[in-house]
């Protein structure tokens, strides 16, 4: 391990960026941002986990969108995070961190019923939608279009998820009871 330790950055620091938006107005932003990383962050280890552990009848097509789903908000958080760095900050980064920062919250190490886990990830996807929508406004507001844009598009793919939980939530299955039981 090097023993050489330069910090070129403090996290919770914001330097003067080359994209000329204000340091006050990168400021806002950036905490906006890091809020996102972090709640991605949360939703993607829950997500990961219920693909981890997801069982029953309808196990294959479930554990293979379950990984669609991380996937996608992993790809998500990467494009915040290069956004915040771009604006000046440093990305929220650390679990520890990740987790004090987020506004929302993992179920907990517990294995639960598909129908529970799907449930949760439901409530955290329209929590996300939210918060996401209010930090499209903060960049509007500031003046940020391309953060605003940048956002619209990943809130677009979390709206689709988020749908298709709810989908596979509804009472209709070709599942017979005596299969579930």
């Amino acid at each position: 391990m090097s023993t050489q330790k330069t910090v070129r950055q403090q996290a919770g620091t914001v330097e003067e960026n080359a994209l000329r938006l204000e340091q006050d107005k990168a400021e806002q932003i950036i905490e906006a941002l890091n809020t996102e990383l972090a709640n991605s962050y949360v939703l993607y280890h829950q997500l990961k986990k219920h693909h981890w552990v997801v069982e029953g009848a309808e196990f294959l097509p479930l554990h293979e969108f379950l990984e669609e789903a991380y996937e996608h908000v992993e790809e998500g958080a990467d494009v915040i995070a290069e956004r915040a760095q771009a604006l000046g900050g440093v990305p929220v980064s650390g679990p520890a961190n990740q987790e004090e920062r987020a506004t929302v919250e993992f179920e907990g190490e517990d294995v639960y019923d598909v129908r529970t886990m799907f449930e949760n990830d439901l409530e955290m996807y329209g929590d996300i939608i939210e918060s996401m929508r209010d930090s499209i406004e903060l960049a509007e507001n500031l003046g940020d279009h391309a953060t605003a844009e940048i956002l619209r598009e990943i809130l677009v793919t979390i709206e689709e998820d988020g749908h298709h939980f709810e989908h596979y939530l509804e009472d209709d299955t070709l599942v017979l009871e005596e299969a579930t039981h």
